[in-house]
C-alpha cells in the first residue's frame, strides 16, 4: 500500500528518531510512504495565535498537494495531524471560510483526502494480527503507560480518532508487541507543549505530575505518538529517577528485530538502553515466537 507522507518539521530535528523508526517499520510491513513534494510547515504551534487565516491556509496548502497525489495522507506528528484536520474541518463546514482559505493557499479544496495518523494506519490497514506475526523479540517484562497528549484525540468532532476519554488504539498495538500497558487516567492530560520554551516552569510542573502518576501505575517508561509530548516528557523531568519515553514505532522496530533500532536510542534525552538491557531486550539474540 502507498500513502502520501507529511513528515512535518520535527521529523528533521527534535523528532528524528520518530521519523527514522516510522520509515523503517512501515518499510518492513510493506507500506510505502511517498513524501509530499514541496510541503510547508503546518503552522503548529504558533500560527493560530497570530492569524486565524494563516493557521488554516498553511495546512490547507499541504492538503492541496495531497489531493494531487490522490492517496491517503499519513502524518506522524500529532500537532501536524491536528492542524490538517482543523483546516479540513473548517473548509468542509463553511463555504465562506473555504473560499478565503483557497485564495490564501492557492488551492481548490475537494475534500477527497483521508487524513490519518500513523496509529490508525497500523491498527486499521496492517491490523493487530499482522503486527503480532512480525514480532521476533517480544517486549516481555516492559511495563508502559500510553501517553497521547492533547492533540491526537481532541477536539473529537475535528480529529475523529480513537476515544478522547479513554483511547485504546496505541495500547492495543503495544500489547501486540508483547509489552504490558498499564491502566492510568492521564493519557490525554496536557504536557504543556504549547509553552515548552516560553514557560518551562509550567511544563516542568505538568510533566512532573505525569511522571509521578506513571510511577504510581508501576510503569518503567512512557510510550508516545507525538513529537512535542515525547520531547517534553524527556526534557522537563526533574530529579534522578527519570522515566524514558519511547515512540510506539521505536518499540515496533525493536520487537520486529530491525537492525537500525539500536541507533535510535542514542537520540533520546533520557537513555532507554539501561532499562532495555535490564529486561534483556537489547544485547541478546532475538527470540523467535510461534504465532497461532
Amino acid at each position: 500500500m502507498e500513502y502520501s507522507y507529511y513528515p512535518g518539521c520535527s521529523a528533521h530535528s527534535t523528532g528524528l528518531e520518530f521519523s527514522l523508526s516510522t520509515e523503517a517499520t512501515f518499510r518492513h510491513l510493506g507500506l510505502t510512504l511517498k513524501e509530499l513534494p514541496d510541503w510547508n510547515c503546518c503552522g503548529a504551534t504558533s500560527a493560530h495565535s497570530l492569524s486565524h487565516t494563516l493557521s488554516l491556509a498553511l495546512p490547507a496548502r499541504n492538503l492541496g498537494l495531497a489531493q494531487e497525489a490522490k492517496r491517503d495522507l499519513v502524518i506522524p506528528c500529532a500537532a501536524c495531524y491536528n492542524r490538517m484536520r482543523t483546516a479540513d474541518h473548517a473548509m468542509r463546514r463553511d463555504e465562506k471560510v473555504r473560499r478565503e482559505i483557497e485564495a490564501a493557499a492557492d488551492m481548490t479544496y475537494t475534500g477527497e483526502v483521508a487524513i490519518r495518523p500513523l496509529l490508525a494506519v497500523v491498527a486499521e490497514d496492517v491490523g493487530l494480527p499482522a503486527v503480532q506475526r512480525n514480532v521476533v523479540r517480544p517486549l516481555s517484562g516492559l511495563k508502559l503507560v500510553a501517553y497521547y497528549g492533547c492533540l491526537l484525540v481532541r477536539p473529537p468532532a475535528v480529529v475523529q480518532f480513537d476515544n478522547p476519554d479513554d483511547p485504546q488504539v496505541m495500547p492495543a498495538i503495544v500489547r501486540a508487541l508483547g509489552a504490558e500497558v498499564l491502566p492510568w487516567s492521564h493519557a490525554t492530560d496536557c504536557c504543556g507543549g504549547g509553552v515548552s520554551l516560553t514557560r518551562a516552569d509550567i511544563v516542568a510542573t505538568l510533566v512532573g505530575k505525569l511522571a509521578d502518576r506513571a510511577r504510581e501505575a508501576g510503569a518503567h517508561a512512557f510510550v508516545a505518538a507525538c513529537t512535542l509530548c515525547q520531547m517534553n516528557l524527556e526534557m522537563r523531568q526533574q530529579g534522578k529517577d527519570k522515566l524514558p519515553s519511547f515512540y510506539f514505532t521505536e518499540l515496533m522496530g525493536l520487537a520486529f528485530g530491525l537492525p537500525d533500532a539500536q541507533k535510535w536510542w542514542t537520540k533520546h534525552l533520557i537513555d532507554p538502553r539501561p532499562l532495555l538491557r535490564s529486561l534483556g531486550l537489547v544485547g541478546s539474540p532475538a527470540r523467535t515466537v510461534a504465532v497461532a
